[in-house]
This record gives C-alpha cells, structure tokens and sequence, in this order.
C-alpha cells in the first residue's frame, strides 16, 4: 500500500501510571510501536491512547491471520499489508471470531468468521476506508456529492454519483469520497447502473477526519525494547506473587507444580515459575483427546529444557462416557472433570497422602473468559482436596505474554502459526468454529471420526446436518445469538426425545398430605429400589424391604420412598422442603446410574464412605457433609443429563 506521513497531533491527556486491566494501549507513532505504557522505552516519547473494545485481550495477529486479512484484502480493494507490517487483533464480542484489526495505531476493521458462510470476512470502519483512500487506492472506489448534508447511515441516489470504478458489483463494500470527507458504504448496483436514477448506494459511515498509513515498519525486537520496562515489572511481581505463596509457612514443605498445557500462558507461567523456584516438576493432564501438534510440542519442550514431566493420560476416558452424557456442550463440560480432574487427583496424591498442601502454579488470566474475571493471587481448589493453585499472570493481556514468549525467545506451539487463538482438546465446544473448521484443514481423519458421531447424534435426535455444520451442537441452551441464526438459517433446533436409560419425573406435584406435611409424587425408569440402596446412605437412614419392594429413607421428619413398580413418593414438613428433598434424591439416583468414577469423591469424602468399583456405593459411614456431592460432574449438570426433570 502507499502511504503518507501523518500530521503532527498533540496525544490524548492519559495516566501515565496504568493500572493493569484498563481496556487501552498506546501507540508511538514515531516509531509506529505499541505500548502498553505511556512512553515509548525506545524514543521516550509519549504515544497516544487507543481505547479498546471489552475485554480488551489485545495480541499480535499471526501469520495464518495476517494471510486471512491480506487475501480479503486482495479480493476487495487489490491491496495488501507488505510483509513485516504490525498488526493487532483485539478480541470482542461476536456470534465466532471476531476481531477489530489495529494498524499503525488505527482501528481499520473486523475480522470476522460467518456463521451463515462459514467463511472469514472483512468488515472495515472509517478509519479504515480513510487510510485506504489516503494511501491511493483506487479499487471499488466511489466518488459522491455531498451538498453540504449529513450523509452518515443514508442512501445515495445514482444521480448524485460523481465517479465510480468499473469493478463493483451490486453488494460490494466500496470506498467512499466526497470533497473533504472519506468513509465506506455498500453498493446497492453494479458500477455500470450506479449513476443511474434510483437507490445506488448505502453510505455507512463518512466523516472529514483523516486517517494514514504509517510507512515505517517496526521488527519486534524494537517492540520488545520499547515495552521492557513495562514488562520487567510485571515479571517482577509475577516471581514475587509465586515466591510470597511458596515462602508462606503452610507451604514451606510442600512440592510445587506448574500446569502445562502446552498454550501460550502456561509456556510463560512455567518459565517465570523455573526462574523464582527450583526444583519445579510440570505435570500435564492428557485428555485422550488434545491436539498432536500440542502433545509433541509439550514432551520435546520439557526433553530440551531438562524439565521434569508427569503426564497423567485420560486415555479413553472421553469416548467411553460419550454414550452416558452425549456431546460436551460450552455449558455442560462434563469432558473436563472425566478427562482432566480424575488423572489430577494422581498427581495430587503424593501430597494429600503426607497430609501436606500441594502448591500448583497455573496460567489462568482473567480476560479469558467470564467466569475467570476475579481471579485472586491463589485459590484452593474445591474439586481436589490439598491443591491450592497460585495464578501469577492472572491480569496479563495476550500481548503481554507474546511478549515475554518473544524476549525470551521460547519455542512455542506450531497452532499459534496455523490460526488458533487458544490450544485445548480439538473437539471442544468452546473452540471456535473458525479454528473447527481450520482443524478439520489440518487433522481430516480426526475430524471425520467426531463429525460422523455428531451426524449420528443428529439424526437420533431428529435434527439436520446444518445443525451440526453450523455449531449449534455447543449449547445445550442456545443463546439469543444462536437462535437468531437458527431462524436466519431455517434451522430446527428442537431435539427429538430418546429413550433413556434413567428417568426421573414429578407426576403429582407437591399437596397436603393427611397424615401431616406435605407430598410430592414421581416416576422413575431404568432403577430398582436394591440399586438406589447404594446411594442411600448419603440421603438419611434407611431400610430396604426386598419382599416388599421398597426402600424407605428417612430424614429428619421427612422421608423417601422408593417402590420396585417405579413410584417414588416424598413427605416433608413443608412445601419447600418436599422440593428440595425431591430434587436431591434425583440427583443422588442420577449419580448411581450415571457414575463415571473418575474418583474425584473419592478425594473428598472425609470418612472414607465412598468405593466406585464395581459400582458406585455409599457406606453408613457416611456423614452427610454434602463434599461429594459438590465435586460430582453428574450432580453439577443433573439438569442438563436429564432435561426433562421439572421439580
């Protein structure tokens, strides 16, 4: 692209003392560098601020991203970014991957993934089509007169075209010019009808502020300096954060191991944690179901750094519960506490057995997601007894860890290259479609094994392929996102019913009962009273009748009965008490028939009141703590394993 100088402006008034988490970053123009503080480390001049779109996890696009922008680019305006120009990409929200594309300080676009195509676009902004403009491009371009009105969001009729060129075509986003004002619209013809009468073109946005390219391209050697102080004090407090925890008298004693996932943030994590502590062991959770790439990449990094590996393998693990739970959902990972939580608990053990805490040094950032959004300095882990993790660069951006990555020149995983924004288990929900499909580029045979389950899956619960190709196998609820797109699409995504191996249903509701309290009815299918026998004891005291066929709870002033011929009749002192007695009797019968003894209750039963082999069963030792059934995956998403469960 061509490109000219900019006019000197005076920068934005901003707080030199940033605080960590504030959704901006600051560009230098004369050395054309992102900063995350306010002066350049290299020219020592002040950069000026550019706010970002929450959450702000800004990074450096790579080169399979910078291939997807140029090609759009090419294919639009006949442009291209030249090699060693910097770009960023900030994450923000969108129905898959979708980016606002930063360069040379200028908000030029979105990169975007469609989920109606299934196919990257390009969405550009004014600044954008302003420094396009500036820089001489010529490529479905369009000249208008104003006439002094406000032109932002109007149509354009073919009469008040100037000049056009002959490339456009009806649909086309195309540069917009008119005297002093420069923005971009869509074509509602093609060139050679657009100065005819009529609606010709919808302007989206114009404005007379302009927008430059900068020519100067920075290696990212010069990034790194002009960011070095800024980041020596985040390392600094990240070794401070894990030598305060490991110093600290409950864990003077204790082993300490860093998580390595094989991504980006536990790659920094661990190489900060190897320059605060010695003798740091790594172990790895193989869920059965990572990418190769990922697993090559962590064993020959741990092989030529002389670190010392533990990799506890799922195996098949996932694929065995597959048929119990069906697909994984992004809100039902039921994958992550079978494949990952069960093989932790063997590392675990040489703590938990010695009565010690074991400290565990994990990458977890807050601007990942959500529920990672207050991540504090260390916090134990409710799911495995003794494990407290500490979180060194919970408030790092992406850049920021791209950055320690680059400084310290660590060899990485190749999946950054190729167009992965994270690297987990290649057939999780919460990848994005955009990297889905760029792993099925990548790995056709593994792609084929799952898309053939979920197309099996699909036509089980009377849904079309669409619903598979189009994602919306991701969400046991879908968002409102995702139910616009299904209606777009014409898509049914109302799943057809299958027999179940386990049921449970309330059948006559909650009433007064003569006797005193209150009632609650149910059936139930595919259990017998001897089999909810095993789970009993976790419920209140009982007896079981064989000759009778029916297993008597009892609980408080409450209790439970359970008949062979599939009744199950609650009484309580109080309608909120039938309810909650009934519901929690549900999950209890789910975890019998849904047990996938991945022995994370095992961990926390403080009596020792619970064995998983050959079945699951609760002993009387049981003190009805309620820890086992806060760890239990099955109990965590009884509502989404039985959907159909209305208490």
């Amino acid at each position: 692209m061509q490109t000219k100088r900019r006019s000197k402006t005076k920068p934005e008034a901003s707080n030199p003392a940033r605080e960590l988490g504030e959704n901006y970053i600051f560009w230098c123009r004369k050395c054309n560098i992102p900063l995350l503080d306010e002066s350049c480390g290299i020219c020592k001049e002040t950069g000026f601020r550019i706010e970002l779109s929450q959450p702000g996890d800004v990074r450096f696009s790579s080169r399979h991203e910078k291939s997807i922008i140029n090609n759009l680019l090419l294919n639009s305006f006949g442009a291209a970014f030249p090699d060693g120009k910097l770009i960023l990409l900030n994450k923000i929200p969108g129905e898959d991957k979708t980016d606002e594309i930063i360069v040379d300080g200028l908000r030029f676009g979105i990169l975007r993934f469609d989920m109606k195509e299934l196919a990257f676009k390009l969405d550009l902004v004014v600044e954008g089509a302003s420094a396009l403009i500036q820089a001489g491009i010529e490529t479905k371009l369009v000249k208008i007169s104003s006439k002094g009105r406000h032109l932002s969001g109007k149509t354009i009729d073919g009469g008040e075209v100037l000049e056009c060129s002959d490339d456009i075509r009806k649909g086309d986003t195309v540069l917009v010019m008119s005297k002093n004002l420069s923005g971009f619209g869509v074509s509602l013809k093609d060139s050679i009808e657009l100065k005819n009468p009529g609606k010709s073109l919808r302007i989206k946005k114009i404005e007379s502020k302009k927008a430059f390219f900068l020519s100067r391209l920075a290696p990212m050697d010069e990034v790194i300096r002009a960011n070095a102080p800024h980041m020596k004090r985040l390392v600094k407090d990240a070794v401070n954060t894990i030598r305060g925890i490991a110093n600290q008298k409950d864990f003077r004693d204790s082993p300490v191991y860093v998580s390595f996932s094989g991504g980006k943030d536990s790659l920094a994590t661990l190489d900060i944690t190897r320059s605060a502590l010695k003798n740091v062991k790594v172990f790895f959770a193989n869920t059965g179901i990572e990418f190769p790439e990922t697993v090559e990449f962590l064993r020959q990094f741990c092989r030529k750094n002389s670190v010392e590996l533990i990799e506890v393998n799922a195996n098949e693990a996932f694929w065995e519960n597959l048929p119990i739970f069906g697909p994984p959902a992004k809100d039902f990972r039921w994958c992550c506490k079978v494949c990952k939580l069960a093989p932790i608990n063997i590392v675990m053990e040489e703590c938990t057995r010695q009565g010690r805490k074991c400290l565990t040094i994990d990458g977890k950032r807050k601007y990942e997601s959500f529920s990672r959004a207050r991540i504090s300095p260390k916090e134990e882990n409710p799911f495995i007894p003794g494990q407290v993790s500490v979180f060194p660069i919970r408030n790092w951006r992406a850049i920021e860890v791209w950055l320690y990555i680059y400084y310290r020149k660590l060899e990485y995983n190749p999946l950054y290259d190729l167009g992965f924004e994270r690297v987990g288990c290649w057939l999780c929900p919460a990848e994005l479609s955009a990297e889905y499909y760029r792993f099925k580029e990548l790995h056709p045979e593994l792609f084929a094994r799952w898309n053939e389950y979920l197309l099996n899956w699909a036509k089980e619960h009377g849904v079309s392929e669409k619903f598979i190709e189009h994602g919306f196998w991701r969400w046991k609820m879908l968002p409102p996102k995702m139910v616009r797109l299904a209606e777009e699409l014409n898509i049914s995504t109302k799943l057809k019913g299958t027999k179940e191996e386990f049921s449970i249903a309330v059948t006559g509701g909650v009433s007064p009962c003569k006797t005193g309290g209150y009632t609650m009815e149910g059936k139930i299918a595919g259990i017998i009273p001897s089999e909810a026998l095993d789970i009993a004891n976790i419920l209140g005291e009982n007896v079981f009748s064989e000759d009778l066929g029916v297993l008597l709870i009892r609980k408080n002033n409450s209790n439970v009965k359970i008949f062979s011929s599939g009744h199950i009749s609650v009484n309580a002192g109080s309608r909120d008490e039938a309810i909650s007695l009934f519901e929690n009797t549900a999950k209890q019968l789910s975890r019998v028939k849904k047990c996938t003894k991945c022995g994370v209750c095992l961990k926390v039963c403080p009596a020792g009141a619970i064995t998983i082999e050959p079945k699951l069963r609760i002993s009387k030792a049981c003190t009805r703590c309620g820890k086992c059934i806060e760890s239990c995956v099955v109990v965590k998403y009884f509502d989404r394993i039985l959907p159909e469960f209305t208490s």
